[in-house]
């Protein structure tokens, strides 16, 4: 019989998803939001799962020593930093054990003594670019429910709430990307409050006000703010009210999104005020960014990272380098003057153009960019036009590269790959293909994310 409280059992490691993990007396996997190893608590069972069960925690009994105080008011609720109750340092300790695990687990490769995860200069206020969403019905707080004389606005303006995806937690102040980004969220919040706009509502797929994006540089900020449905007289007087009370925003953007999604990758981006990018200078390079473009999201660490690929790369003046997934070129125009040329790929239009004119803004002349779907373009016909690579850097979104993309890495049979990942088990998995053509030397994390289960892991591959 299923026991649906369980009294005094200990958290002993943390999931994949940044849930805690407990073990009944036969074996039984529960896990449980909102603690940290080293916890001893009460728990009720809420759901039984196949091969393990969900659990609510009623208590702590005795709080782990790796516990501390979140330093985030909406701690619990918006589900986006799960490991502020963790302090920094057992926070890597988790990850660098996580990436051990996937890699032991899935590559199948003989795996080296990994070296120590290269620690977050800032751990708070270290974003670049930050995503919140409009709802109509705002997630509840207890206080707010259980107080009867309280007239609740219902309109938020925050992330979304985990496990409800019509859900929006309306966030006063987020530790994630430095001010004025908070002041910004809060003001436009207010503004479409007090002129009665309406919100989105994600049930009825309806409303005026969507999603709002931040982008912040060393030159300045980038807002975006995405409409369902065009107001010319609404749109431009919130658009003018920015203009007018954040002299630091540097490119005002909009479009008008009525699909199902809030995806801006097949919409048509306006710009409303300034210019339609916005400029970061990353050690002696700088890099134009627009709505569009991926970069990586903690500036504070690029440089680090592109350090540790450059060592493990260990280029040659004469050696030719393949950057897949290459965004807005970050890592290629970092590696140029290290070889003889670099070929960089990517499937996004405005990261590419990004990228082709970043060469120009910094003057480099052996670095070269191609557009188009990684498993399409990176073929026999690439190989042929641009010549042999010696080295190849992969930089894939979370889900890894396509089978194709493997299969030609292994027909191309360069010197070495480096492999760099913010998903160490989709990571593990691509090793694996790779397992009879070359072997894992070198394993290197660097701490992009802070109070996230996320970490990105660097691999050097060499030729078998």
């Amino acid at each position: 019989m299923l026991k649906k409280f369980i009294e005094n059992i200990e958290v002993i490691d943390i999931s994949s998803k940044g849930k805690g993990v407990c073990k009944d007396k036969t074996g039984r996997v529960i896990f449980v939001d909102g603690v940290v190893p080293g916890d001893r608590i009460n728990i009720k069972i809420i759901r039984k799962r196949k091969n393990y069960f969900e659990g609510k925690k009623t208590e702590i009994l005795n709080p782990s020593k790796k516990r501390i105080v979140p330093k985030c008011e909406h701690f619990g609720l918006c589900g986006g930093c799960k490991f502020q109750n963790l302090s920094y340092d057992a926070q890597l300790e988790f990850k660098q054990k996580q990436i051990l695990d996937n890699l032991k687990g899935f590559s199948e490769m003989t795996i080296p003594k990994i070296s120590r995860i290269k620690k977050a200069k800032k751990i708070y206020f270290y974003r670049n670019k930050m995503e919140f969403s409009f709802s109509e019905k705002k997630w509840l707080t207890k206080e707010e429910i259980n107080n009867k004389n309280q007239n609740i606005i219902r309109k938020g303006l925050g992330f979304h709430k985990s496990g409800a995806w019509n859900k929006v937690v309306d966030i006063t102040k987020c530790h994630l990307q430095k001010e004025p980004s908070n002041k910004i969220r809060n003001s436009i919040r207010d503004f479409a409050i007090k002129y009665n706009y309406k919100f989105f509502d994600y049930k009825l797929n309806k409303g005026f006000l969507r999603t709002l994006m931040i982008r912040s540089s060393s030159n300045g900020l980038m807002v975006l703010i995405q409409f369902f449905k065009e107001n010319k007289i609404k749109r431009e007087k919130l658009l003018n009210f920015l203009i007018k009370n954040f002299p630091e925003i540097k490119s005002l953007l909009y479009c008008i999104n009525s699909k199902k999604n809030d995806s801006i990758y097949d919409q048509q981006i306006i710009c409303y005020h300034g210019s339609n990018h916005i400029v970061e200078k990353i050690d002696k390079y700088e890099f134009k960014i627009t709505a569009k473009s991926f970069f990586q999201t903690n500036s504070y660490q690029i440089i680090e990272l592109n350090k540790i690929i450059l060592r493990f790369a260990s280029l040659k003046k004469s050696e030719i380098v393949y950057d897949l997934y290459t965004g807005t070129g970050t890592i290629a125009i970092f590696l140029a003057n290290y070889c003889k040329k670099v070929i960089g790929i990517d499937s996004v239009y405005d990261a590419i153009e990004s990228a082709k004119e970043n060469i120009i803004q910094n003057k480099i002349k052996n670095v070269f960019f191609e557009l188009g779907e990684m498993k399409n373009i990176f073929n026999n016909d690439f190989i042929e036009r641009n010549g042999k690579a010696d080295v190849v850097i992969v930089d894939p979104p979370r889900d890894g590269m396509h089978k194709n993309v493997v299969k030609e890495l292994i027909n191309l049979s360069p010197k070495k790959i480096v492999y760099v990942s913010c998903n160490s088990s989709t990571q593990a998995r691509d090793l694996k293909l790779l397992k009879s053509n070359y072997s894992l030397l070198k394993s290197k994390a660097i701490d992009m994310f802070p109070h996230t289960q996320h970490i990105e892991n660097v691999v050097l591959l060499e030729k078998i």
